[in-house]
């Protein structure tokens, strides 16, 4: 059921990304070029930094909270953590499949006025930080729905998938359409967990 959601899921972003390019080409340099090149220079290195965390934090939060169920014998807080490390595991997947799908160019190889802070050998679309980013926020508000996780979660994602386009590696709908598919894999892995919870209750 997870597999058929998620080949519904790609054909609809495929549907958007071709609309995006298609019809939003202009708005999306025009919006990009506005983040990089009228920038705040001062803020560069807190930017780097941002773009920096995600990997790190996408990868110790879900073994983290393993870890500690583990010590404490928790099962719900272990199934927490392998719920917020599958959503990452399978977000990265389709993120990365997409990418060598769409094969697209980077903004600043495209547009040589562009200028990128940071650099990447990997295709532009879809921005794998950002739905990295997304995949850990949206799982960890859906097993610990308090604000004080949720609103910390997003500012930090947000601030991800924003410093993307402001260091000048990623189009607007590269991070629109990543943010889309970390929550949306997060959900249905949430989701998912809970059926099979469910159906082994039968």
């Amino acid at each position: 059921m997870l597999v058929y959601l998620m080949k519904k899921a790609i054909i609809i972003i495929t549907i958007l990304f071709c609309n995006l390019t298609t019809f939003s080409q202009n708005a999306d340099i025009n919006i990009l070029q506005n983040l990089n090149l009228n920038r705040n220079k001062t803020f560069d290195p807190t930017f780097k930094l941002v773009t920096n965390t995600t990997l790190p934090i996408c990868i110790a939060t879900p073994v983290i909270i393993y870890s500690i169920g583990f010590l404490d014998k928790d099962a719900t807080l272990k199934e927490k953590g392998l719920v917020i490390g599958g959503s990452f595991a399978g977000t990265g997947i389709i993120t990365l499949a997409m990418k060598y799908g769409f094969n697209r160019e980077r903004p600043y190889e495209t547009f040589p006025f562009i200028e990128p802070l940071v650099t990447s050998i990997t295709p532009s679309f879809p921005s794998v930080h950002t739905s990295s980013a997304f995949s850990t926020a949206t799982s960890l508000s859906l097993v610990f729905p308090k604000w004080y996780v949720i609103a910390p979660s997003f500012l930090w994602a947000g601030s991800v998938g924003y410093s993307r386009m402001r260091l000048g590696v990623h189009y607007p709908s590269d991070v629109l359409v990543g943010a889309i598919i970390g929550a949306g894999t997060a959900y249905l892995t949430y989701k998912l967990n809970l059926w099979i919870r469910k159906d082994k209750s039968k």
